[in-house]
């Protein structure tokens, strides 16, 4: 036997020894998933195994995924870190991680842990220390470890995911007419189909639970392991995956300890029992790590619920929205159990914003066709209307979320803790999304994102947040404070300054000519757009056409062009309708690839935007779309 593989050899025979006390450690998943399952209560779901899971061990009431999509929910996860904290919080954002920030399953290895994942990774991340899995793949499973040695597995099941939820050729179980549509949506043929499709798909990734669990007691094992099931965040229904809402947000957390490992449960941890402790994703890397005998390590920002290092409960529970696909969007969220605050950083954009993905559901273009043709009510409209700065729900007297008590005088206490709770939450954790994406890139050269944001020389915090907070709530005696923004010297406080011109409409954008003409010729690009939309949205015809001229000439991603600002601008003109109509022949001839972008996963959002672009304008419906105006 060579060296190497000797001192390899010794190692792992330690190590397995090392974890000899150590539990096992099952986490069962679904995709696309909240909390519809018998055991939360809901009548109509077929969910028996994970029912009975809930039964013998205990679930909690309110958890959330932290993000309302996958790949930030699923970095949120292996890093036990916000990932608005590392520059991760839009979807598919490839950002590196500093040298210190390792994945949970290293841990767990230096544990004697065999590891593995069957097997989504898809993380918003990459570290130097690399994934840390034994095995991460379909075939990946407990049963090829060592005799004796402990494990930990995931075993994530697609079959609920969003895509199933729409796929044809489905076997109807669930009768479309006994769903409950909520307050949210219409109540129409298509959303009644896709709810009760969903249902359905729900009860097969049930089945499959129940499946792992059999196999987990038929190898003897179910004495010595402690399960997890949880879904990665809320229904692939729209309003609900890809939003802050807590239709978006909340999923299904159910845990069991076996009688051996029950000093290793949560302290309020009883069979059959339900916790009232808020728990999040970014709760799971520490818990982990504390079920296992590890400590957490400063750098994790969630709290563990159980194991050996278990913390007090939190006090709030914080989401985040990014960028969805080829749309932006900025939102950040806290909940205090009841009551659900929601900060809009981009409340220039509407809600319902034309994702491709999304929009392939039935249920989601249908409810824009019967937006479009007047037939809602205003609970049912509120998605395709420019969102509010601020949203507050209760959500025990409104669990749809439909009721906005940001200006109710009798909640405006609740609403001030909770906006200081999230404001001091982005402090504490240096919220990368007040930078423009691309400049989150552009200012962590020879870096990473993470160190960046801690460079106060780099990422003047305070001074860019105080900006952004300005600029997105709708003062009209603000403007003053506004324009100077304008004149500061950090670029991401010259475009929160346009954008918050943008944000207060036309008469703002009569009063503020000079500046947003100044704005056009500034260094940023991301000022030029922001200045650009601000004049082809609001300004009288000259000025249109000045914005509309500067955002074609910045917007093609032709070689050498930032894909990040070419999405913002292709975004821009996206949103003006038939005010950019005349310049479709020029918009035609933009490249849909060729320019600079750091990772081949961002290449087909600018083809997405561009094509819907050309289609709006005029130019010929793309492939699966119907050819029909859409407010933006």
């Amino acid at each position: 036997m060579r060296t190497g593989s000797f001192l390899l050899f010794l190692f792992t025979i330690a190590a397995i020894s090392r974890a000899a006390d150590h539990p096992n450690i099952l986490w069962i998943t679904s995709e696309d998933h909240g909390p519809e399952m018998g055991c939360y209560g809901d009548k109509l779901a077929a969910t028996a195994n994970v029912d009975a899971l809930a039964k013998k061990g205990m679930l909690f009431k309110l958890a959330w995924s932290c993000a309302p999509v996958c790949a930030p929910a699923r970095t949120t996860i292996i890093t036990g870190m916000y990932p608005p904290s590392v520059g991760g919080q839009h979807m598919r954002s490839m950002v590196k991680l500093p040298a210190y920030v390792r994945f949970y399953p290293n841990f767990l290895r230096q544990q004697g842990y065999y590891c593995t994942n069957n097997s989504k990774t898809d993380y918003n991340v990459s570290s130097a220390g690399g994934t840390g899995w034994n095995e991460s793949s379909r075939k990946a499973h407990y049963k090829n470890r060592e005799k004796g040695q402990p494990f930990f597995a995931i075993f994530n099941s697609t079959v609920s995911h969003e895509s199933r939820v729409r796929a044809g050729g489905h076997k109807q179980v669930l009768d479309p007419a006994k769903v409950r549509i909520p307050a949210y949506h219409p109540d129409n043929a298509e959303s009644r189909k896709d709810w009760a499709q969903y249902y359905d798909v729900v009860s097969r990734a049930d089945e499959i639970a129940g499946r792992h669990l059999a196999d987990l007691d038929k190898a003897g094992l179910a004495d010595d392991t402690i399960v997890f099931y949880y879904g990665d965040h809320g229904s692939g229904m729209s309003r609900g995956k890809r939003w802050t809402y807590n239709s978006g947000l909340s999923v299904p957390m159910v845990v069991y300890f076996p009688p051996r490992w029950k000093a290793r449960a949560p302290k309020e941890y009883q069979a059959g029992g339900k916790s009232d402790r808020m728990v999040s994703f970014v709760d799971l890397a520490p818990t982990l790590l504390s079920l296992a005998g590890v400590k957490p390590p400063e750098w994790m920002q969630g709290h563990a619920f159980a194991g050996k290092h278990q913390q007090e409960k939190p006090k709030y529970m914080f989401g985040f929205r990014g960028r969805m696909d080829e749309r932006y969007d900025f939102i950040r969220t806290v909940t205090d159990g009841r009551y659900h605050y929601i900060r809009n950083y981009n409340p220039h954009f509407i809600y319902g914003q034309y994702v491709s993905y999304n929009f392939v559901t039935k249920s989601t273009a249908a409810w824009k066709r019967d937006y479009d043709a007047g037939k809602l009510n205003e609970a049912q409209s509120h998605f395709w209307n420019l969102k509010p700065a601020e949203e507050l729900y209760d959500l025990a007297a409104d669990p749809d979320e439909v009721n906005n008590l940001a200006d109710s005088a009798d909640h405006q206490a609740k609403l001030k803790e909770l906006r200081k709770a999230q404001q001091d939450w982005c402090r504490r954790i240096r919220d990368l999304g007040f930078l423009p994406e691309g400049e989150i890139h552009s200012r962590s050269k020879g870096s990473t994102p993470r160190e960046m944001g801690r460079d106060g020389s780099k990422y003047p915090y305070d001074k860019i947040f105080a900006a952004a907070d300005l600029a997105t709530l709708r003062g009209a005696d603000q403007l003053p404070e506004v324009k100077e923004l304008l004149k500061d010297s950090d670029s991401a406080v010259r475009y929160w300054g346009a954008v918050g011109i943008l944000n207060r409409g036309a008469d703002a954008i009569k009063a503020s000519e000079k500046e947003l003409l100044a704005a056009l010729q500034d260094d940023s690009s991301y000022v030029r757009i922001a200045a650009g939309y601000a004049f082809g949205k609001y300004g009288n015809q000259a000025q249109q056409r000045k914005g509309i001229d500067a955002l074609v000439a910045i917007a093609p991603w032709k070689k050498g062009a930032d894909v990040f600002v070419s999405m913002v601008a292709l975004n821009a003109i996206d949103k003006l309708d038939d005010k950019a109509g005349y310049a479709l022949e020029t918009i035609r001839t933009f490249p849909r690839s060729g320019g600079v972008s750091p990772n081949g996963r961002y290449n087909g959002y600018v083809a997405r935007i561009l094509g819907k672009t050309i289609e709006d304008l005029g130019g010929g419906k793309q492939p699966g779309e119907k050819k029909k105006k859409r407010k933006k």
